[in-house]
């Protein structure tokens, strides 16, 4: 299944169950500080609802349950390529998103042959504490440069009304999380990314 021009990111099934119906062919589940037990939980309705609905389901992180729960597609930063095995992930035939956000961290990303390299944040965020400025759409013309045919995928502070700059500097993808989460309508963002986006 193709990646879509647009992925949210959600923190839990019930956004899925929620937004799914709208439209959203690629997402990203990215659950923090819950039990195995939970997340296993959470990945087997994602994936039923993914499946429900058409939709290609981006497990963040957790590599060792995507194998265990046959997810098709992980996202891995930084931080979790230093622990994931990603040989056993390539073995079951699982794809590979992974984070930048510096020439290092994009070079090093490179050499695992990922299926698409985000960059962010290229606008700042209020998701999370980052030690990265926010990067600007210059910086995703000069990763698309590097990244050649790859998908390439903007991310942070992304909206609607800005992710065009994204695209025309050379992104194929935005993802967002908060312009959709805590927007007084989810369902009504939701439709407007995929009308700005396909």
């Amino acid at each position: 299944m193709k990646l879509d021009r647009f992925y949210p990111i959600f923190d839990s099934a019930d956004w899925l169950r929620r937004l799914a119906p709208s439209g959203i062919k690629s997402v990203q589940l990215r659950i923090k500080n819950r039990s195995n037990e939970e997340i296993r939980k959470e990945v087997g309705m994602a994936k039923a609802i993914c499946l429900k609905h058409d939709a290609l389901l981006i497990l963040n992180d957790y590599w060792e349950i995507a194998i265990d729960s046959n997810c098709s597609f992980i996202h891995l930063g930084q931080e979790d390529l230093d622990d994931a095995d990603v040989p056993a992930v390539r073995r079951r035939g699982i794809r590979l998103g992974v984070s930048t956000h510096s020439r290092d961290e994009l070079d090093r990303a490179l050499e695992f042959n990922p299926d698409y390299v985000a960059l962010g944040p290229i606008y700042p965020t209020i998701l999370k504490k980052m030690k990265w400025d926010a990067q600007g759409v210059a910086k995703l013309a000069e990763w698309k440069q590097l990244v050649g045919d790859r998908p390439l995928v903007a991310i942070g502070g992304m909206t609607v009304e800005n992710c065009s700059g994204a695209f025309e500097a050379g992104a194929d993808i935005v993802s967002a999380v908060t312009d959709i989460t805590l927007n007084n309508s989810p369902e009504e963002r939701v439709a407007q990314w995929i009308r700005a986006t396909r």
